[in-house]
C-alpha cells in the first residue's frame, strides 16, 4: 500500500506481546523433573503445530515426531539412556561422580515423550545443503526450539535428552534406513521451573558473557556493541 509505514516500530508487536516473547525465551529451561499428569490432545497438537512452523532450509521440513506412550517402550528407552549416562560419566574422568548425580528420569516420569528424528531421503534436498548438509539438523533444532518456547508459554516443562546411542534408539522405534534420531523430548507438567539453568544451579557450568562470543569483522575481534560506554555495561 502506497504511503504505508513500513518501519520496524510500525510492524512490531504490541509491548505486552513483545515482552511475552522475550519472557518465554529467558524463562525456558531444560527440565529434568516432572510431576506426571497429562497434556491435553488439543494442547499437544498446538505445540506440534508451533514446531511445524519452524524455519527450514529449502523448506525441506526434515523433522519427524514419534509419540511414545507405552510403558514398556519408555522403559527400553530409559535403559538405553541410563547405559549411555554411565559411559558418559566414565569418559568425564574426574567429574564422573558429579555427573552421576544428574538423573535422567524424565523419560519415565513425563506426561508425553516425543522422539524427534530427521526423515529419510534428506539427501535429495540440495537447496541450502550442497556445502552445508548439516542444515537439516539445524532446521529440526529450530522446530524443537519452537516447541520448547510454546511449551513454556503454556506452563509446561520440556527437557531435551541426547544421552543415548542413536542406532539403538532407531531400532526400538523402527526407523527406516536414512532416518536419524536426534532427541528424546520429555514434556509435561512440572512442580516449578528452575530459577536458573539446572547445570548452572548445580555449578556444572555457567552462561558465558555474550561480549566474549560476538566479534566484529573477523574472529576474535571484540565487538564494539559490548564496549564500555554510556548506557552499556561490561559484564
Amino acid at each position: 500500500m502506497s504511503g504505508a509505514d513500513t518501519s520496524p516500530a510500525a510492524q512490531a508487536f504490541a509491548p505486552a506481546e513483545r515482552e511475552a516473547v522475550y519472557r518465554a525465551i529467558h524463562q525456558r529451561r531444560d527440565m529434568r523433573h516432572f510431576s506426571g499428569g497429562q497434556v491435553a490432545p488439543e494442547l499437544l497438537r498446538r505445540l506440534l503445530e508451533a514446531a511445524h512452523h519452524a524455519p527450514s532450509v529449502g523448506f525441506m521440513q526434515p523433522w519427524r515426531f514419534i509419540r511414545i506412550s507405552r510403558p514398556d517402550t519408555r522403559a527400553r528407552l530409559h535403559a538405553l539412556v541410563e547405559a549411555e549416562r554411565v559411559q558418559t560419566a566414565q569418559a568425564l574422568g574426574v567429574r564422573q561422580e558429579e555427573f552421576m548425580r544428574l538423573k535422567v528420569q524424565g523419560v519415565l516420569d513425563c506426561a508425553e515423550l516425543l522422539a524427534v528424528a530427521l526423515g529419510d531421503g534428506r539427501e535429495r534436498h540440495i537447496f541450502g545443503r550442497r556445502t552445508l548438509p548439516q542444515m537439516d539438523l539445524a532446521s529440526a533444532s529450530c522446530a524443537i526450539q519452537n516447541l520448547w518456547l510454546a511449551a513454556r508459554a503454556e506452563g509446561l516443562g520440556l527437557g531435551w535428552v541426547s544421552i543415548f546411542d542413536p542406532l539403538a534408539v532407531a531400532r526400538v522405534l523402527g526407523l527406516p534406513e536414512g532416518a536419524e534420531v536426534i532427541a528424546l523430548l520429555c514434556l509435561g507438567p512440572v512442580s516449578a521451573f528452575y530459577e536458573q539453568p539446572m547445570l548452572q544451579q548445580e555449578r556444572w557450568a555457567r552462561r558465558a558473557a555474550l561480549g566474549d562470543l560476538v566479534f566484529d569483522e573477523q574472529w576474535g575481534q571484540p565487538s564494539a556493541l559490548f564496549a564500555e560506554g554510556p548506557g552499556l555495561e561490561s559484564d
